[in-house]
């Protein structure tokens, strides 16, 4: 889905948008503030009647996003504005009891989280589609012959069902590095000042645990105002995620070369076309997924570098987070969504991954025709044999059939059928087929845990 303005975000979803959009933030700061209040109303700091009538006013479309953008520029937080503002909002015997022994810091870290755990949520399930397709297309193509290849050259046989197998994997894994975040590494953030907690007198931790319950977020051991590993576990964690589809994105792209054409993103009118040469498919879903990773790498980068900040509040570092985060979500969304579109969607042509498995007219079994060789004349021997019929092939423009089929020595072992038994992809696919089952049935049982 396009971004709302034109230079922006290449994708990400409406959804996405919505969830880390200013208006969210303000709303996230704002559930803190009501929560807060709850919390302390329970603690006996401030009166029940207050802390409703806080919460009661808690609601971002009653304030100005705009306005409390310029007004947070003076302070370098957005938060100082906003709690002048609700406190402007909510009735006068309640307004001395806004923010009450919190600070700016608290509010914004915990409103992070708040974040991160709808953008999660959203991710989680966007990745739980793809590997759905991935697994659709494992299963129907899971004897689909093709060519596998390292370095960009064809390597050995393979099959398109395995392939798949590996996106799928990778996905679950993915996947599941966002579902631990999202579990185990949102936590309330609350520590005052300084990180004693010394406005609340000696009911800090009293509170602290009373907000986590009321915002149903995890209560961490100390405040975690300058030790920053959770939000850069989160950049890493969203930096994995989008890394997993650029792969899987990549592969599309490469098998959509002119003289590979294995395999196509889905058709679709004015899709993937060029401004000057009418006859390409560009591997447009491809592209924009480079382009969100690349975003989310540099992102992450950031989020890891603000790591480092000084003694109990940092001076810089902790700012730069809040739009890498956002700018994260949206663009590993962005990644996931295209993503999903191609697989589920996906234009196989397994007529053209069998023709070129024969592009190399047999070398590509030669590793298969030397471990047949090899009982009869050793494997040194049969290495030498098969290397120099593979030589003399690729010199004469034969097939590596005719030249081990013209060699005495080899012929003295093996038989025409014998050979061509050795040549035939089929043949040699190891364990991919057990492969493709094993993780077809790890999908499976994760699902069902899942639902």
């Amino acid at each position: 889905m396009p971004a709302d303005r034109l230079f922006g975000p290449i994708s990400t979803t409406p959804a996405m948008q919505e969830a880390v959009s200013d208006l969210a933030w303000v709303q996230a700061m704002l559930d803190v503030e009501a929560a807060l209040a709850r919390a302390e109303a329970r603690c006996g700091l401030i009166p029940g009647e207050a802390a409703e009538a806080i919460a009661a006013c808690c609601r971002a479309d009653r304030f100005d996003l705009a306005a409390l953008g310029r007004e947070a520029v003076p302070s370098g937080t957005p938060v100082v504005p906003l709690v002048k503002a609700l406190t402007a909002a909510v009735p006068r015997e309640a307004a001395g009891y806004v923010h009450w022994g919190t600070t700016s810091q608290d509010v914004l870290d915990t409103a992070m989280m708040l974040v991160a755990r709808r953008g999660l949520d959203l991710l989680l399930a966007d990745l739980e589609a793809v590997a759905a397709a991935g697994a659709a297309l494992a299963e129907r193509h899971r004897a689909t012959l093709m060519p596998a290849r390292t370095l960009l050259q064809q390597a050995l046989p393979s099959t398109f069902g395995l392939k798949a197998a590996g996106w799928l994997t990778a996905t679950l894994e993915a996947r599941d590095g966002l579902a631990e975040i999202r579990r185990r590494r949102l936590a309330v953030q609350l520590g005052g000042a300084a990180g004693t907690l010394a406005a609340l007198g000696g009911q800090g931790l009293e509170v602290s645990r009373e907000l986590a319950a009321e915002l149903g977020l995890p209560e961490p051991v100390l405040p975690w105002h300058t030790a920053r590993a959770r939000v850069a576990e989160l950049g890493a964690a969203l930096g994995v995620a989008a890394g997993t589809m650029a792969k899987i994105a990549r592969d599309v792209a490469l098998m959509m070369q002119t003289e590979v054409g294995e395999a196509y993103e889905p058709a679709a009118p004015g899709r993937g076309g060029s401004s000057t040469l009418p006859h390409k498919r560009n591997p447009v879903a491809a592209v924009e997924v480079e382009a969100c990773f690349r975003g989310v790498q540099a992102q992450a980068g950031l989020l890891l570098a603000a790591m480092e900040q000084e003694h109990e509040r940092a001076a810089g570092a902790w700012q730069a987070e809040w739009g890498a985060v956002s700018e994260a979500f949206r663009l590993t969304a962005g990644a996931t969504s295209r993503v999903r579109e191609v697989l589920e969607g996906l234009e196989v042509d397994v007529h053209r991954m069998r023709s070129n498995l024969d592009l190399t007219r047999g070398l590509l079994l030669a590793e298969h025709v030397a471990m047949v060789l090899a009982p009869g004349v050793g494997r040194d021997r049969a290495q030498e044999l098969v290397q120099a019929a593979s030589k003399r092939a690729l010199a004469d423009g034969r097939t590596l059939a005719e030249e081990l089929e013209a060699d005495p020595e080899v012929r003295s072992h093996l038989g025409p059928e014998e050979i061509r038994a050795a040549l035939d992809p089929a043949a040699y696919l190891g364990s991919a087929g057990a492969l493709v089952d094993r993780a077809l049935a790890e999908y499976r049982r994760g699902r069902s845990h899942r639902t």
